[in-house]
């Protein structure tokens, strides 16, 4: 296993190591604030806000408002967005639920770095509604069935992934809510939160329940990232990452069965050793993600090992967006630091 050629020149102890990714995300941001992610130009919600949050990380408040406008001139009547852009063209028309929640996430990030309230009040009705949308296709056990068709009919498979990030993003709901002093909406969020967080600690019979997901990295450290409280799990998730998942002096796998080192879960899980106080394998993860880069100092997606070649050979801003937030995560650079790293509303 070689390491990747290209020699990063990404400094994450600082705002200003990190600013040329800040610049690579206003540079492809288009006029109407979208923020693609792909080769072809589009992008889908989840990954536009996580370059938004990037964005907002490092100081960038213009171009992270334009990012947050388009979300709230692109959100349906039923609170939802799309799954997939061309610009503000909607080209795939299912509705992911773990992607209707995410705004409240990017706001309360925002707000923890600009301190203004008003910027949560004039983003608290679209946030409301996409947490709506979420929580009506939750069921009884407390997970979040993943997807509405495009024909509106809901697909009833449950995702560990997906449910997790929708945990994370009723947390940080709920935070909005004490801001606001919205005590009703806070109280029905907070039976949602906890029902799912039950669910997501005993995911057995629960989760994907159609297709065993249990290959891809995600579903051992999203739950962490999401919040959950049971150490036992945290640790036997973090265990799992470790003797499944890490490839030392590499970086973490997407999937378990691929030679394939990936950058946005390099960065992630990065997050969630941090939060398990695994400090010195945390910043190991961050400069291995950060080791993956293009001449220009962009991460690439990923690296595959075996063919020891940069695959595929795309630069997505919301992977640079995950790196950034790693960085603050690790090195504590901005007053959102903590965002996933402690639980965000007041108990």
């Amino acid at each position: 296993m070689n390491q990747p050629p290209n020699v990063s020149l990404i400094s994450p102890n600082s705002i200003s190591g990190l600013d040329h990714l800040g610049k690579f995300l206003e540079r492809i941001q288009l006029s109407s604030g979208a923020i693609p992610s792909n080769k072809n130009n589009t992008h889908d919600p989840w990954d536009h806000l996580e370059a938004v949050m990037g964005l907002t990380t490092l100081g960038y408040k213009t171009e992270a408002a334009k990012g947050f406008n388009w979300m709230i001139s692109n959100q349906n009547v039923d609170g939802s967005w799309y799954n997939l852009y061309d610009d503000q063209k909607p080209i795939e028309l299912n509705k992911q639920t773990n992607h209707s929640s995410y705004l409240a996430v990017a706001a309360w990030h925002f707000f923890l770095l600009n301190k203004d309230i008003d910027f949560l009040q004039n983003h608290w009705e679209p946030i409301k509604r996409g947490i709506i949308f979420s929580l009506s296709l939750q069921n009884d056990n407390g997970a979040i069935a993943w997807n509405v068709d495009d024909k509106g009919e809901v697909d009833d498979d449950y995702l560990l992934t997906g449910c997790s990030s929708i945990t994370k993003s009723l947390e940080c709901g709920i935070a909005i809510c004490q801001v606001l002093g919205h005590k009703n909406q806070e109280k029905e969020w907070r039976i949602a939160h906890a029902k799912l967080i039950k669910a997501i600690e005993s995911p057995k019979g629960i989760f994907d329940l159609k297709k065993d997901r249990s290959k891809f990295s995600m579903d051992s450290y999203y739950p962490i990232l999401g919040g959950i409280n049971a150490k036992k799990m945290a640790s036997s998730l973090m265990r799992n990452i470790k003797t499944t998942f890490w490839i030392k002096g590499l970086g973490i796998k997407c999937v378990s069965d691929e030679p394939w080192v990936t950058v946005a879960e390099t960065s992630e899980c990065s997050i969630a050793f941090k939060k398990m106080g695994e400090d010195k394998i945390a910043l190991e993860l961050l400069h291995n993600a950060i080791a993956i880069v293009d001449s220009r100092s962009i991460p690439f997606m990923g690296w595959q090992y075996i063919e020891n070649i940069y695959w595929p050979e795309e630069t997505p801003s919301w992977t640079s967006g995950a790196c950034i937030l790693a960085a603050d995560a690790n090195y504590k650079l901005t007053s959102a630091s903590d965002l996933f790293l402690i639980q965000q509303f007041k108990s």
